[in-house]
């Protein structure tokens, strides 16, 4: 997780995580928001560093969910603290492959969770997005 840059502000009494992506301020939106206790993380797709994509679901299955902990830690909560996720994939057939990496990280955890299949996603190359829900005690 080294390689994910997020910087914080606050904006309107809230704390506003920034991955530095492009679009957040032409869509105007933050990669996480926290409001008192609540954060809530926008969709992450798995898209490394250098801007490219593993062409493995499960490799951007677990960059998607890297990114999501980055951000969370940067607004002071924990992976533990999740919730709630939403998975946005491609090919829901694969499910069980996104099934195994989203477990290894939230197994213990256990938060609700949906996968849904869509028809395609922002960029061709992305196969999922997730977003996540978290309370910070």
């Amino acid at each position: 997780m080294s390689d994910i840059k997020i910087t914080t502000q606050d904006r309107a009494g809230r704390k506003c995580a920034s991955s530095g992506s492009k679009w957040e301020p032409i869509m105007g939106y933050s990669r996480a928001v926290r409001s008192g206790n609540t954060i809530a993380v926008t969709g992450c797709v798995g898209i490394n560093a250098d801007g490219t994509y593993s062409k493995s679901l499960a490799d951007q299955t677990a960059r998607s969910l890297a990114i999501i902990q980055a951000a969370i830690e940067s607004l002071g909560g924990e992976i533990e603290h999740v919730i709630r996720t939403r998975m946005y994939v491609t090919n829901v057939s694969a499910w069980e492959e996104v099934a195994r990496v989203h477990g290894s990280v939230f197994g213990e955890i256990r938060p609700a969770t949906t996968i849904v299949e869509v028809a395609r996603l922002i960029d061709g190359d992305a196969q999922i997005e997730i977003e996540a829900d978290a309370i910070v005690p």
